[in-house]
């Protein structure tokens, strides 16, 4: 999957060349994935997108819709592209996970908010809060959404202390769900490589 920093249709597979790239590429693109994903406590899940990840999405779900019209395309890349990081900032999607459906609907109507309770923290910098939802709203007057995109900007000083291996911590400081996370290095190493 070759990184172009613009997910445009001209630079996507065709569906049949992504069906032999997938057979022999799927494994290290859940690796990419499980190696940025940091889990807060028990439930929460923080999965750091990139453009490899993006492009992965972007081609799967044409896959699994058979999209090959120009239009359809078009679609996918404006759903997904926007969170391709751009340099100066992190992105994510962020799963809040209960198995039990109605612990979830319990859990979602006291977790309203917890997406803007979302932080990373470089050591010496301040704590920067996530940028929530975006493209739109995802509560309701009852409950949180169980999935959400957020973002994470970071100023010059900040990407160029952590480039220099400052600690990064990831946590949420939500009144129903506290738990923080110390990033490990490799998971450090490869955010890093979203900033100029």
């Amino acid at each position: 999957m070759q990184c172009t920093g613009r997910i445009a249709p001209d630079n996507l597979m065709s569906l049949e060349t992504y069906a032999k790239w997938r057979v022999l590429h799927k494994p290290e693109v859940m690796a990419l994935r499980q190696l940025r994903t940091v889990t807060l406590g028990e439930h929460l899940r923080v999965q750091f997108e990139s453009e490899i990840t993006m492009r992965y999405q972007i081609q799967e779900m044409l896959r699994i819709e058979k999209v090959f019209e120009e239009a359809g395309i078009q679609q996918e890349i404006d759903a997904y592209a926007p969170l391709v990081p751009d340099g100066h900032n992190w992105k994510a999607t962020v799963m809040l996970t209960y198995p039990d459906v109605e612990e979830r609907k319990h859990a979602l109507a006291q977790l309203m908010g917890v997406e803007d309770r979302l932080f990373i923290e470089i050591a010496g910098q301040p704590r920067v809060y996530a940028i929530a939802d975006e493209d739109l709203d995802r509560e309701t007057d009852v409950k949180t959404s169980a999935v959400h995109f957020v973002r994470f900007e970071l100023t010059s000083a900040m990407r160029e202390a952590v480039k220099a291996g400052a600690a990064l911590t990831v946590g949420c400081d939500h009144a129903h769900y506290s738990a923080d996370e110390r990033v490990a290095s490799d998971t450090v190493q490869s955010l890093v490589s979203d900033l100029r």
